[in-house]
């Protein structure tokens, strides 16, 4: 796999991810953009205790929400599918991510599996009315909290609420939440259109045609980003008190939370490199949801964004702008013309606490100044503009060209940059040729133009090249692992040629 790597000044580095240990994360596996969750109207939650790993090797004592029963997943596994199988175990950082549709009522039964030491549990859903009633399992029914209704260890508490709107909401402990936050108790629901909006289809990996009930809410692929922290010394400390306490009754866990000096950062539950590592994977068994986006050129993703720390983490995105179309669930429309977005264009989410920011990104090479495919003069190629300047079916494009969606002002311009010697940059049969997107195969479309020193282009039809963006915290302390860089929040956007299939099923 070969990509191009942009900073976001435009100026190109060329790296072979193969050949480089910190570009390791650009060769991870199969993507999911259609956010991996669990679906339905009923789903039986349970919050419990285990281990969450990180790529430095340590293992962190956590708790989390996971299912006490096999769940329905979405999306679906395909069939024949040789990745990893949906699961949903007991414990999971994030909690599932729960998909539903507007209008339905929505019943969430949560059962308290934590230790004893751990006291009582809950969930609030913001952006809900909820109602809270007891289901007595244990010796003692539900109990009134601060901030909801809660499950004493061993108890059951049943949530109600009608997802009245479309949109992303976060979901997290109301009991202790300063701990119990802190030690994973977090997750996300989804709430779908009812119905189809006129003008939007829904592609193979989107969870719906539309974020919202709005024809400018239209969208191709999508991904779900939970920011949050870990201070592991919160979570020895919790550990110590739970295995001092193994029967109740218990003395209420008492953990010195300030000065908070967290010394993880993770995104979906999990740090680079870890994060672009396929959703389900063996390797992260209570860490079920990667965080690893690719996007075709004039694709439009739908990105899902949600503070979940106690921190703000600036989450920078390279490659262009996200329109906002939303925050907790709330369509910002103009005054003036309902029909019209009022989001704010952004280059930069702040990741509030508790927040959701729903926001359109896309990428077409705009802006450059120079032709991304690079095309060559006396190729085939062509590039006839549309209204807005872009090749596409409004120019006579089919859906199939290699360069569909390109902006056209820029066909044929040379790429400004000298090639750096391939022998410093690669090793050996590491480097497999030219990573411009449309003709990184001898059957891409164009013709295939190799590197030098070979004369072969190695990187047949089977390979993948394009261009790759970091998407990252832009605090610099949080893109590392124990303070070791590369790792924490960050990870690679990846944009791949049309030719080149994004598969992303399970």
């Amino acid at each position: 796999m070969n990509y191009l790597i942009v900073n976001k000044l435009g100026v190109v580095n060329r790296m072979i991810c193969s050949a480089l240990a910190i570009m390791a994360m650009a060769c991870a596996n199969t993507a999911v953009a259609e956010v991996p969750g669990i679906t339905g109207t009923t789903f039986n939650l349970v919050a419990s205790a285990d281990f969450t790993s990180q790529p430095d090797g340590a293992i962190i004592y956590s708790w989390g929400y996971g299912c006490s029963s096999t769940p329905s997943f979405l999306p679906a596994p395909a069939a024949g599918s040789a990745g990893p199988a949906p699961t949903c175990p007991t414990m999971q950082l994030p909690g599932p991510t729960l998909i539903v549709k507007e209008g339905d009522t929505i019943t969430v039964n949560l059962t308290n599996n934590l230790p004893p030491a751990a006291g009582n549990t809950s969930i609030i859903f913001s952006g809900f009315d909820v109602k809270a009633s007891p289901v007595v399992i244990g010796p003692t029914g539900a109990k009134a909290g601060l901030l909801t209704t809660e499950a004493p260890v061993g108890s059951t508490v049943t949530y109600t609420f009608v997802a009245g709107k479309p949109g992303t909401y976060a979901y997290y402990s109301g009991s202790q939440p300063e701990l119990q936050i802190e030690m994973g108790l977090y997750g996300a629901v989804i709430v779908l259109p009812a119905t189809p909006v006129a003008g939007c289809a829904t592609g193979p990996f989107s969870l719906a045609a539309s974020a919202y009930d709005h024809a400018a809410t239209c969208y191709d692929r999508e991904y779900l980003f939970q920011f949050g922290e870990i201070d592991s010394r919160i979570h020895e400390q919790a550990q110590a008190q739970v295995l001092a306490c193994p029967t109740a009754p218990c003395p209420q866990i008492n953990v010195t939370i300030e000065p908070y000096r967290p010394n993880y950062y993770i995104i979906n539950g999990r740090s680079m490199p870890d994060i672009m590592d396929t959703s389900y994977s063996a390797n992260y068994a209570h860490q079920p949801y990667n965080g690893n986006p690719h996007i075709h050129p004039g694709e439009k993703m739908l990105m899902r964004v949600i503070g979940q720390g106690r921190w703000q983490h600036p989450f920078h995105f390279h490659g262009n702008h996200a329109r906002v179309l939303a925050r907790d669930g709330n369509l910002l429309l103009s005054q003036l013309d309902p029909n019209k977005l009022a989001g704010p264009l952004e280059f930069t989410f702040p990741t509030v606490s508790g927040q959701s920011i729903d926001a359109i990104f896309s990428w077409t090479g705009k802006g450059l100044n120079w032709d991304v495919y690079n095309h060559k003069a006396g190729d085939a190629s062509v590039c006839i503009p549309d209204t807005n300047g872009y090749y596409t079916t409004a120019s006579g494009a089919p859906l199939t060209a290699p360069n569909y969606g390109e902006w056209c002002a820029d066909h044929n311009k040379p790429i400004p940059v000298t090639s750096p010697d391939p022998q410093i940059m690669a090793n050996g049969q590491w480097y497999a040729g030219t990573p411009y997107l449309g003709i990184q195969t001898s059957n891409g479309g164009f013709n295939s133009t190799p590197l030098p020193p070979g004369t072969l282009n190695q990187n047949g039809p089977s390979t993948e090249a394009g261009y790759a963006y970091m998407w990252h915290s832009h605090n610099e302390r949080e893109i590392t692992t124990n303070d070791v860089f590369p790792g924490g929040m960050m990870m690679m956007m990846l944009v791949d040629p049309n030719s080149w299939f994004i598969d992303e099923t399970l």
